[in-house]
Order: C-alpha cells, then sequence, then structure tokens
C-alpha cells in the first residue's frame, strides 16, 4: 500500500485525542449526505410531478387533435378515421367535441365542458359508479345520458340516476341530462369541469349534426408524436391543422423544466457550500499535523506525495458522505412514496398526491457532483501542506 493511502487513511482513525479534528470530520460527512440526498429528492419530485403531470393528461385528451384549416365542423368524421388510423404510429382516430356549458344540479350550478366522445374513447378505467354504455344508446324517456366528473358531481349535487340541467353557451335553450355514471381521472381540471356525453348528444347541443369539432388520435409512441404528425399532415393535405399533445401543453412544461433546472440549481450551491467543510477540516488537519509534515519531508518525502496525502484524505470523506446521501436520499424517497407525505391541493396543482421517482442515473449524478466538489475542495490545504517547509515546521511545532 503506498504510504499516502495508508497515512490517509491512519489520519482519519486515529482523532480520539483530536475531538475538534473529528468534529469537522464527521460535520463534513454529513452536510455531503445531505446535499446529496436533497438533490436526489429535488430529483426524484419533479420527476414525479412531471410524469403524473403527463400521465394524467396524455389518458384524457389526444395525441394528436387534428381540426380543419377553416374552422368549420368536421362532417364526415368517420372517412376521415379511417385515412387517419391507416398512417403508420397511429393506434386509433375518433370524432369528439369540445362545448363549455352550465351545468345545474340540487346543489347549485357550476361551468362543464361537455365533452362528445365515441365508444372507442371511453376511459372505462376511471370510472367510479355506473357505465358508459348508456352514453351510446337511445334513451327511452328521450334524456340523453352522461358522466360527469367526481368534483362536478360532488359541488352541484348529482349521483347516478339524477337528472340535471345544462345550458350549452351557443344556445340559450336548456337541456336535460341523465347521470349514468361518475369518474375520477386524479387530474382536478377533469374532474371539476368534464362531463361526457355520445358524440351525437353533443352534435346535438352544439346545432351541428352529425359533425364533430376535432379528430382525437392516439399514437403508439407519445414521445414520437412529432413523426406519426408529419405523416398524418402529409396524408391529410393543408386542409386540416394538426396539433400534438408537445404544442398543446408547451407552456406547463416549459414551466415545470424552469422549476427543475432553478431548483437543482440552488440545492448544488448547498452541496458546494457542504464541501468546504472538507476545506476547513483539511486545514485543521494540516495544522495539527505540521510536526508530521516536516518528518515527511525530512524523510525525503515529494511534494507530490504530500499532497496527495491530504488530497486522498478529503476525498474519502467526500465518498463516505456522497454514499451516504445516496442511501438516505433513496429511503427518504421510499417513505415519501409509502405514506404519501407529499400532497397538494389539488385546485392549485391539478393533482392531490406526486410520487418521489428516484432514478438510478441521477442518483449518480447526485453523488458524481459532490465528489467532484469534493475533490476540488482539497486543492487548496493539500498545497499548503505540500508547500510547508520542514525547518519552519518543527521550529513552530
Amino acid at each position: 500500500m503506498p504510504y499516502e493511502v495508508f497515512l490517509a487513511l491512519r489520519y482519519l482513525r486515529s482523532r480520539r485525542k483530536r475531538r475538534l479534528a473529528r468534529a469537522t470530520s464527521v460535520a463534513a460527512i454529513g452536510g455531503i449526505a445531505m446535499g446529496v440526498a436533497a438533490l436526489i429528492v429535488a430529483f426524484a419530485l419533479s420527476n414525479g410531478f412531471r410524469d403524473e403531470m403527463r400521465a394524467k393528461i396524455l389518458q384524457g385528451t389526444a395525441h394528436l387533435s387534428v381540426v380543419r384549416a377553416d374552422g368549420r365542423p368536421v362532417e364526415n368524421y368517420s372517412e376521415l378515421a379511417i385515412r387517419i388510423r391507416q398512417v403508420r404510429g397511429v393506434v386509433s382516430a375518433s370524432a369528439t367535441t369540445y362545448d363549455g356549458a352550465l351545468a345545474r344540479g340540487t346543489k347549485g350550478s357550476g361551468y362543464a365542458v361537455i365533452r362528445g366522445i365515441e365508444p372507442e374513447t371511453a376511459q372505462t378505467g376511471w370510472l367510479r359508479e355506473g357505465s358508459y354504455g348508456p352514453l351510446f344508446e337511445v334513451s327511452a324517456n328521450a334524456v340523453p345520458n352522461a358522466v360527469v366528473g367526481a368534483d362536478l358531481a360532488a359541488r352541484i349535487g348529482l349521483a347516478t340516476g339524477d337528472v340535471f340541467q345544462v345550458q350549452p353557451a351557443n344556445d340559450s335553450s336548456v337541456r336535460r341530462l341523465r347521470v349514468a355514471g361518475v369518474f375520477r381521472s386524479g387530474l382536478f381540471e377533469y374532474d371539476s369541469t368534464w362531463i361526457y356525453v355520445g358524440i351525437e348528444t353533443a352534435t346535438q347541443f352544439a346545432g351541428n349534426n352529425h359533425a364533430a369539432s376535432v379528430m382525437s388520435v392516439q399514437v403508439l409512441d407519445v414521445d414520437n408524436v412529432k413523426q406519426v404528425s408529419a405523416d398524418v399532415s402529409k396524408s391529410l393535405g393543408p386542409t386540416y391543422t394538426i396539433i400534438d399533445w408537445q404544442q398543446a401543453n408547451q407552456p406547463l412544461f416549459a414551466a415545470l423544466a424552469l422549476e427543475r433546472r432553478m431548483g437543482l440549481f440552488i440545492i448544488g450551491l448547498i452541496i458546494a457550500i457542504a464541501t468546504l467543510n472538507i476545506t476547513t477540516m483539511l486545514i485543521l488537519v494540516v495544522v495539527e499535523r505540521r510536526r508530521d509534515i516536516a518528518i515527511l519531508n525530512a524523510l525525503g518525502a515529494t511534494r507530490t506525495g504530500v499532497m496527495l496525502l491530504f488530497i486522498i484524505e478529503g476525498v474519502v470523506v467526500g465518498a463516505i458522505g456522497a454514499a451516504a446521501g445516496v442511501v438516505i436520499g433513496f429511503i427518504a424517497c421510499a417513505i415519501g412514496n409509502h405514506y404519501k407525505l407529499v400532497s397538494l391541493p389539488p385546485d392549485v396543482y391539478s393533482i392531490s398526491n406526486v410520487p418521489l421517482i428516484a432514478r438510478p442515473s441521477e442518483m449518480l449524478i447526485a453523488a458524481l457532483v459532490a465528489f467532484v466538489l469534493s475533490v476540488l475542495a482539497t486543492i487548496y490545504p493539500a498545497r499548503a501542506a505540500s508547500r510547508m517547509r520542514p525547518v519552519e515546521a518543527l521550529r513552530d511545532s
């Protein structure tokens, strides 16, 4: 074993009589560990919020929205759906409509979005009560059926089987709907406003019989949506405009990316400050070990060897702190997910709970950042030790 490694490890272990140096070492390890753990939790929180928002949005909305360039309704939506499904990468294509309305229940009224859908678009996994089936059946009592968001139903006082009134934004007449089911998506914007009805019912409410406002397209790979969008546009020509989910939600994800960068930058500064404890520790060790350094120089140790000795000592402290931080960060994420500690007001953030998603690559990045900063923090005190003159050090000691 090289003497530099041997002495560095020995200095770390033999500090029973030097309590101040031992305390600074523990503080350095603890500071780095807490910084790394905080960075991992910040990564995990950012990942969880972004992925949760993305999953909720993609479940309820189209990956591609196809509309007429002139703004007119799509009358031949069945034929158009067949043409879109022939494009490579497209899973499904169906007609849909979005129309604002005022919904009235037993407890009051509230703003709603009436969304007309076809059977293949129904989100059966969101249902809490009832069924989507009645939406596409002819009602015997001439009252169309609807599936209502859970928060909207609770706010205006609706339950399965109730009949309530809606007034479309573009029509002064009042229509009636029967609650065939209640859904909860987990995204507050949907749960508090959306009302699902059959596409035929929605077009009748809007005054456009057998016409849809949008074609909703689902793709096989949501990350490759740009290429599929280009292929669909090429197939349909300039008559139609295609908007993908990234364009529709660009402001939201841009804000999340900015928040992520700023948060990680601030926590990176915290880690940098924590690594300064290593500089303080090594300066204290150099002062305490002046006599040992002088003896090493007198025995023929090179400046590089002395410098390397203290760099190794700082690197070991940084590595222990980084490893401890990874363990603490992983445990913190596991506890947070188990007890759902990160809860948010859904009316502000759209989701009520954020999972902590810690990825191995990001945990490695956090540890490497701390390790590199720890190495840089050792340079000044190590150079100071290597430049110490033996005669002056022995005289002062």
